[in-house]
């Protein structure tokens, strides 16, 4: 499992969370009614626009909404 990590970790870029994306996060908190568990939809939201990552695919696409006009939803959609 570990290695696993360590594979994942050299194939792609890992997006941290830092004092960049809390600052984001806190802009996003004055921008878009936020409250309790949304925070963390939130902080994803920050760390995608401080890693220029422009897109999101979720299942979750109604918890996203409010971030439409900064990042694209898009749903994730089990094949038929």
């Amino acid at each position: 499992m570990i290695q696993d990590v360590r594979d994942f970790m050299e194939r792609f870029q890992v997006a941290e969370d830092g004092g960049r994306v809390t600052v984001k996060l806190l802009s996003l908190m004055n921008e878009v009614p936020i409250g309790g568990k949304q925070v963390h939809d939130a902080n994803i939201v920050a760390t995608m626009l401080v890693y220029g990552i422009p897109r999101l695919l979720t299942h979750n696409v109604d918890d996203f909404k409010r971030f439409a006009h900064h990042v694209e939803i898009i749903p994730l959609v089990h094949p038929q």
